[in-house]
């Protein structure tokens, strides 16, 4: 290894140093700021609105529920059926 093309590289990597005091002595007295606009705080609003809000509305589910359990509720297979015919023709 050949010490001075070590020390020729060297000196083309040197960076000059840059008096930064007087413009960071400028900028200190000033302070970030955020400012959210309207539209950020309305989703900002629904996005807690919707965390408090639960997965499954129970007061909807809880009598099919209960009639799945007790085994009442029934399920007519060929209306099943064409309706996810339907639903699968829609998405085609």
């Amino acid at each position: 290894m050949r010490i001075e093309a070590y020390s020729q590289v060297q000196q083309l990597y040197k960076t000059q140093k840059t008096s930064h005091s007087t413009a960071a002595g400028a900028t200190s007295s000033s302070k970030d700021q955020l400012e959210i606009s309207s539209r950020g705080k309305d989703i900002q609003t629904a996005k807690a609105a919707l965390a408090a809000t639960p997965d499954v509305r129970e007061d909807l589910t809880a009598s099919i529920k209960a009639s799945v359990q007790s085994g009442d509720y029934k399920v007519d297979n060929s209306s099943f059926a064409a309706k996810l015919l339907e639903k699968y023709n829609a998405l085609v």
